[in-house]
């Protein structure tokens, strides 16, 4: 099976978990798609000045890859940049952010599965 682009659901999510501005969403799959072991897979844009708010995972484990640009990831307390290539991964009972602090887009694909 193939699904184009624009067959993927796509929302906008303002001030997501708390984060500041806007948060756009592309679903690329069901959580039945994913045998029910994971509820999200999705490519997420960033546009400057805007994230995601600090949250902890319970009973789930959040992985982020950087398709695109620079960020400000919050990890469990500790902020550093991550960049294009770079894995973000979120374990259970652990927390973070994401923040778009630089001039330009940020693009990522986010998994998030199940315990």
């Amino acid at each position: 099976m193939i699904r184009k682009a624009s067959e993927c659901n796509c929302e906008i999510r303002k001030e997501m978990r708390g984060g500041p501005g806007s948060v756009k969403l592309t679903s690329f799959v069901t959580a039945d798609e994913l045998y029910n072991k994971g509820r999200m897979f999705s490519g997420i844009t960033l546009e400057p000045g805007c994230g995601i708010g600090y949250h902890i995972h319970e009973n789930e484990t959040e992985i982020f890859y950087i398709i695109k640009g620079t960020a400000i990831y919050n990890d469990n307390g500790t902020e550093q940049e991550i960049s294009a290539g770079d894995v973000a991964i979120c374990a259970c009972g652990e927390g973070h952010s994401i923040t778009n602090k630089s001039g330009s887009t940020v693009e990522l694909a986010a998994l998030i599965i199940l315990k």
